[in-house]
């Protein structure tokens, strides 16, 4: 992995579970330090988090990390509802066996996950959502969802200890996995706008 894009990947994982709270300020030389990168890779993965609406850089100031707008939620899971439900149809089509067999080993895992783990189980639900975008096989939905779903896990981690069982919503994927399984793309695209309005309902109950 390119040491750009290891930078990116810890310090989007700072920003998503509010290690770095929203609106304060990016220190790059606490950043260096921490992960043990140079500064043209903190810099590298800083400019692409801005792109993605992470991060906000404002001339003359510095960088920020971008706070959490309430008030985006619901335009967030709109778009998600629509462009999640044809990402599952296209992936219908397209998934692979190996991508198949990826997501039973996720759901077995799960078996393993205890119910009080929460991080545990949004952690195989946004792997579970990544491989359904991979499998679409459409790389620029792909990055409009991915950068959705970092959204929408920022949320959640503010919400994370009003929330209550999130184990059912995981188990959703059974259903969509069948279903990508069959090749009924009307199926699991239902199946997952239903999974996305779930986890809008459960947060929108405790804002």
């Amino acid at each position: 992995m390119r040491l750009g894009e290891k930078a990116y990947h810890l310090i989007k994982e700072k920003i998503i579970t509010l290690e770095l709270a929203p609106s304060a300020v990016i220190d790059e030389r606490a950043l260096m330090q921490e992960l043990g990168l140079g500064r043209t890779p903190i810099r590298e993965a800083l400019q692409r988090l801005a792109a993605e609406g992470l991060v906000n850089i404002v001339p003359r100031r510095g960088m920020f990390v971008a706070d959490i707008s309430i008030t985006d939620l619901q335009k967030i899971f709109e778009v998600r509802m629509c462009l999640e439900g044809f990402c599952a149809r296209l992936a219908a089509q397209r998934i692979t066996e190996e991508q198949i067999a990826q997501m039973e080993a996720m759901l077995q895992e799960l078996e393993q996950v205890q119910n009080e783990d929460v991080r545990a189980l949004m952690s195989i639900d946004e792997r579970f959502h990544a491989l359904l975008y991979q499998a679409a096989d459409n790389e620029f939905l792909a990055e409009t969802l991915s950068r959705l779903y970092a959204l929408s896990l920022r949320l959640w981690y503010l919400v994370l200890y009003r929330l209550g069982d999130v184990r059912e919503a995981i188990e959703q994927h059974q259903g969509i996995a069948d279903a990508l399984k069959a090749g009924d793309g009307e199926r699991a695209a239902e199946l997952t706008k239903q999974h996305i309005a779930q986890f809008q309902q459960g947060i929108k109950a405790v804002l």
